[in-house]
């Protein structure tokens, strides 16, 4: 009779314990997000203010609720007129891509997050270094300009705020600082002799510094 009773009640809670598993799967928060945006960068006003838009792409990999490991790339694809330092040459930095990875750190509610971002990475110049050469051509100007590509080490700070419309979806803001460091190197500008016109070359070192420069972003994730 008790073993009857027994298995009468364990066939009775098996919906129950069923429904409990499932609803806590539910819950679950899914590992894997891929996500788009649209973000700006934002000189400071010592340097001209001026801002520069740009589109790029982010994957999230959620350790936990608070805790997510990120990667992140973006690309601005208009001829920066102000994204370079040291130039001496010109101040067409060409066009700017940034790459970064790192954490995010925060809390997570039912409907919204927020959360801090450190994010590490670089920061590339299409035209970012300018520098005469000598072309061996003779003559008074014997010299041509070439731009190349400049990367420097930068890093990616601030805070994010996410809203959940759906278990899939988020929606997200960042707004914060990147730091670009931009290494001191070897580079040249044009010198002219008044007696001759002919043009010479004069050699120097830019210096090394770090700039600060306001980046926002806007953008949609689908999670898996």
């Amino acid at each position: 009779m008790k073993r009857k009773l027994l298995m009468l009640l364990t066939l009775a809670s098996l919906p129950l314990f069923c429904s409990l598993h499932a609803h806590a799967q539910s819950d679950e928060l899914p590992k894997v997000e891929l996500g788009v945006h649209f973000t700006t960068i934002t000189k400071p006003d010592f340097n001209n203010g001026a801002t520069e838009p740009g589109f790029g792409g982010r994957f999230t990999l959620n350790l936990n609720r608070s805790v997510a490991l990120e990667a992140v790339g973006n690309f601005f694809p208009h001829n920066c007129r102000f994204c370079g330092a040291g130039t001496v040459a010109g101040d067409n930095s060409g066009n700017l891509t940034q790459g970064f990875f790192g954490v995010k750190a925060g809390k997570r509610f039912e409907k919204w997050g927020i959360f801090a971002k450190a994010r590490p990475g670089v920061v590339s110049f299409s035209q970012g270094n300018s520098s005469y050469v000598n072309t061996g051509a003779g003559g008074v100007f014997p010299f041509e300009l070439r731009r190349e590509r400049l990367t420097n080490f930068a890093a990616d700070l601030g805070g994010v705020l996410e809203f959940y419309p759906s278990k899939r979806i988020v929606t997200r803001f960042e707004a914060g600082d990147t730091l670009i460091h931009y290494r001191s190197r070897q580079t040249n500008f044009l010198g002219f002799d008044p007696t001759t016109g002919a043009s010479f070359l004069i050699p120097f070192t830019t210096r090394s510094e770090t700039r600060q420069n306001f980046q926002f972003a806007a953008g949609v994730g689908w999670r898996f």
